[in-house]
């Protein structure tokens, strides 16, 4: 299959190209028109599909559920919002849900599903600070040990690739050494850690952070905190909620100028509600949640932000247009910058010959009219 564009992202621009497609893989990729295309999106943009390594659910799931079926109907459809390749991500709750939840995804893993590509699961918590916990079930936080993780481990079949935990609480930095030494991606958030702490984290093999300005200490001159080692610090990696309203968008520009182009991830952090009709009941982490007009999730009767419902789509929108986010840079955020942190970049994250057939169409206004999921149309 051929596909072309006069539009397509190669080498940090856009080219007019064909990218030629065999067996879930980009092979080969030509000049605009050298060949008889079967797709031509003539000035439609094409682009790297997008990586979301921080999302709890979408369509009325949640990670935490351990349905198979709810999980397989999230991957299938996800691809309309141009997500290729994801992260099913827990949420604080008690071993016994979690073990579940992540035994779940490895089983669909193996069993097989269709759409968006499981990377890994990304284990949020239980390992997190009390003050910082934001909608994360105070009730379930635990103390971090190498020996509960490596049961949560070996129930998702070493699927765990990325886990988020409070350095400070994480005695001798023992299980941030451990995940380090397996491969697994270390991400400092919901945490009370000075800045003095995270560089230790850092020096102990942390690679990212959670949410960068949520559920962490913020920026004070005298008092750096979590939110000055990201800035501080700009050969690790940040994920950041790009909806508008988690981060002031001078907030977001203010990031993304200080980080540069190649550390920083944009992440929906969405839940159950995502995609879903106005109105109904929710919960996450078994606790009850709202979601307000402008699309945030809060607890019940709280102002306390339990997660998003954004789409990937637009939240490039929203940063480029509306933050003021260089495009290259924007794009970055969600394609090859996630795929480095997971070192997947060697098939991830760009439209290179030899790379997954990962991809999306953008219409001029970021609405998607294709997503490809290796190669095979999903829309």
């Amino acid at each position: 299959m051929i596909i072309q564009s006069r539009r397509v992202w190669i080498a940090g621009q856009f080219i007019a190209a064909q990218l030629e497609i065999e067996e879930e893989k980009i092979v080969s990729i030509h000049p605009y028109g050298e060949k008889t295309a079967d797709q031509d999106y003539e000035d439609k943009r094409i682009v790297p599909g997008f990586i979301d390594v921080h999302t709890h659910g979408a369509y009325g799931f949640d990670t935490n559920d351990g349905e198979p079926e709810g999980l397989r109907n999230w991957m299938k459809r996800i691809p309309e919002e141009g997500v290729t390749s994801i992260l099913p991500t827990t949420v604080t709750q008690m071993p016994d849900v979690l073990t579940k939840a992540v035994a779940n995804v490895a089983a669909v893993v193996e069993e097989g599903y269709e759409g968006a590509e499981i990377l890994g699961i990304h284990f949020e918590g239980p390992y997190l600070d009390m003050e910082y916990k934001g909608a994360q079930p105070p009730e379930a936080i635990a103390a971090a040990t190498v020996e509960q993780f490596k049961e949560y481990q070996e129930a998702a079949k070493g699927l765990i690739k990325y886990i988020t935990l409070a350095p400070e609480h994480d005695k001798d930095f023992a299980l941030t050494k451990y995940c380090k030494e397996i491969g697994v991606v270390v991400s400092m958030g919901h945490s009370a850690a000075t800045y003095e702490q995270a560089v230790m984290g850092i020096a102990n093999g942390a690679t990212s952070m959670t949410h960068v300005y949520n559920g962490m200490t913020g920026y004070h001159h005298r008092k750096p905190g979590l939110v000055g080692t990201a800035f501080r610090v700009r050969d690790i990696y940040g994920e950041i909620i790009c909806d508008g309203c988690h981060s002031h968008l001078a907030a977001l520009n203010n990031y993304f100028t200080a980080k540069g182009r190649d550390y920083v991830i944009m992440i929906s952090d969405s839940l159950r509600a995502k995609h879903c009709p106005p109105g109904g009941n929710y919960q996450l982490g078994g606790h009850d949640i709202e979601i307000s007009d402008s699309g945030l999730a809060y607890l019940k009767g709280t102002t306390t932000i339990a997660g998003s419902t954004l789409f990937m789509n637009r939240g490039l929108r929203i940063l480029v247009e509306e933050a003021m986010i260089p495009f290259d840079q924007a794009l970055n955020s969600c394609t090859i910058n996630p795929a480095r942190c997971l070192g997947v970049d060697d098939r991830k994250g760009k439209l290179v010959a030899g790379y997954d057939a990962d991809i999306v169409v953008l219409e001029d206004d970021y609405q998607v009219a294709q997503t490809y999921c290796r190669g095979r149309a999903m829309l």
